[in-house]
């Protein structure tokens, strides 16, 4: 076989076999390699070989109604994690990574730092969640203070800072918004200090309300983002200032939440109806 059917025959496997993409392109990863490390035959014909690409899926996108649904079948700090994720369009990550100091009461935003991309944004404070969220940094300053006492407080700092702040990472501005339960040792610094809230607590506790509630869709922590920039839409506000409150690099991004408005029954009327 030349070098020329075996580009037609790699390019037929990456995109007409009726597999999964990551099927198909582990086939032909197989298929390189046995060229190139065991036959010994240079590959100069490789840029003719497609790779499959994995189709695009439409979003989990839940109906205010099961927001609610869901909503009440959690309680304590995983429903004031979900309320931010539905409410202000955060990641899962971004939201266990939240420090006191970006949180603004009196503006009713929440400054988003070193996002996916690297990227800082700005979002909005629900009102709803201001009370709230209120109530749960009085705590978890109390637990702080107290941390102090024994001898602890101190956070984990980004970029190095801790040598630039030295004492930075004992203040009240930077401690998580939702710390973990226990005094654990880092890694890096080797001191023993609070970390932020593990993200499975919220994941395992979505999952209970969603089972709970009778849901049947597959929501997970990542639908709350989406329905938010969904229902966002749905509410007649420009993409671009989602696009904008979703950190969404490109507005393409954005544009897969634009499905719904072309569902049956919201921009076009079923002839049954």
């Amino acid at each position: 076989m030349g070098e020329e059917e075996v580009a037609r025959f790699l390019t037929h496997l990456a995109r007409d076999m009726n597999v999964a993409a990551s099927t198909q392109n582990q086939a032909l990863s197989a298929l390189l390699f046995l060229y190139k490390e065991v036959l010994k035959h240079e590959i100069g014909w490789l840029e003719k070989v497609e790779r499959a690409k994995k189709p695009p899926k439409l979003p989990v996108v839940l109906s205010r109604a099961e927001v609610k649904q869901i909503f009440a079948h959690l309680k304590g700090g995983p429903k004031l994690m979900a309320g931010l994720l539905y409410g202000c369009g955060l990641r899962l990550m971004e939201c266990v990574r939240l420090r006191v100091k970006d949180i603004d009461f009196s503006l009713g935003q929440i400054t988003v730092r070193d996002a996916k991309g690297g990227k800082d944004r700005i979002t909005m404070l629900p009102l709803n969640l201001a009370e709230p969220l209120r109530r749960h940094l009085f705590r978890v300053k109390a637990q702080h203070e107290q941390d102090l006492e024994d001898g602890f407080g101190s956070v984990h700092l980004p970029f190095a800072l801790n040598r630039k702040f030295p004492n930075a990472a004992r203040e009240w501005a930077w401690q998580y918004v939702f710390p973990s339960s226990r005094i654990s040792l880092d890694p890096h610094s080797g001191n023993r200090q609070r970390h932020h809230i593990a993200e499975g607590i919220l994941q395992n506790a979505l999952k209970k309300a969603v089972h709970a509630s009778g849901i049947v869709k597959r929501a997970n922590c990542h639908s709350l983002r989406h329905s938010f920039a969904t229902h966002l839409l749905q509410r007649g506000y420009d993409i671009r200032t989602v696009q904008e409150l979703l950190g969404h690099k490109d507005v393409s991004t954005t544009m897969i939440y634009t499905h719904v408005l072309n569902k049956p029954g919201i921009g076009v009327k079923s002839p049954l109806d």
